[in-house]
């Protein structure tokens, strides 16, 4: 998929969750840059986590790993009832229904405080991140729009 037919793809399923479009894309790019097959595992979180879990060491490394487009984790995932192969959460539709679906979660948490609502979505290990994100929203406007 092109990152136009990407934004397209983002703008539809935030509209489902009833969450602002260009948010969901800024989340996107800063989380993935836009790259569906993105992987990342945490070796923080698997140590303080899931290394002592009675699960198998894949599904122990898939939970502590972040996925796709939005780089949700594994066991945020999980959490919230994906009960599917983690590869499945690299298929863009997966990826932006799945990291919707939690951002919802977020923002009821935080009474709709976007700002606490990124902290919540990051896990407050970087305290700038809602900064960061807020500042790429104004430039997905206007394609959002489009």
């Amino acid at each position: 998929m092109t990152k136009e037919e990407l934004i397209a793809l983002a703008k539809a399923v935030a509209g489902t969750f009833n969450l602002d479009p260009s948010l969901v894309c800024a989340i996107c790019e800063q989380e993935s840059g836009w790259n569906p097959g993105a992987t990342r595992f945490e070796l923080a979180f698997y140590a303080r986590y899931e290394a002592n879990l009675d699960l198998d060491d894949l599904e122990k490394r898939d939970r502590s790993t972040s996925w796709g487009l939005m780089q949700i984790m594994g066991e945020t995932a999980r959490s919230i009832g994906f009960n599917m192969n983690m590869n499945f959460l690299l298929t863009p539709e997966s990826n932006l229904a799945w990291g919707c679906r939690f951002l919802e979660t977020r923002l009821q948490h935080a009474h709709y405080d976007t700002e606490k609502a990124l902290l919540l979505w990051n896990g407050g290990g970087n305290l700038e991140y809602p900064t960061q994100v807020l500042a790429r929203v104004s430039k997905y406007n206007d394609a959002i729009s489009a």
